[in-house]
């Protein structure tokens, strides 16, 4: 159940931060509604996780999870343009991210 708690703390987390750049410096109020409850969500869950994952497993997966979900979802639905380089190193964040959980006990 830890598990489940920290992916959805993880997507939580891309969700508020999309919510935050729509929200356009939190002018709008309707989005910056939405950002400050995807923050709350994404910070309970991931309480709930690290109650029961180490801590230096579940900080890690859950930024990992929202720093490549915010690029993913930029370049999707926001336009943002990443080069090959970018790429890479998103994958080289996912192979971390993977070691992190394989290694740790």
């Amino acid at each position: 159940m830890a598990w489940l708690y920290l992916v959805i703390a993880g997507v939580f987390e891309v969700i508020w931060a999309t919510f935050m750049k729509l929200s356009d410096g939190f002018h709008r109020f309707g989005f910056s509604v939405l950002t400050v409850i995807g923050m709350v969500i994404s910070f309970i869950c991931l309480a709930e996780a690290t109650h029961r994952l180490p801590m230096s497993l579940a900080y890690p997966i859950w930024t990992g999870i929202g720093a490549v979900g915010s690029v993913i979802v930029g370049v999707i639905f926001f336009g943002d343009r990443v080069g090959p380089w970018t790429w890479v190193f998103v994958g080289v964040l996912l192979v971390g991210l993977i070691g992190i959980k394989v290694t740790s006990r």
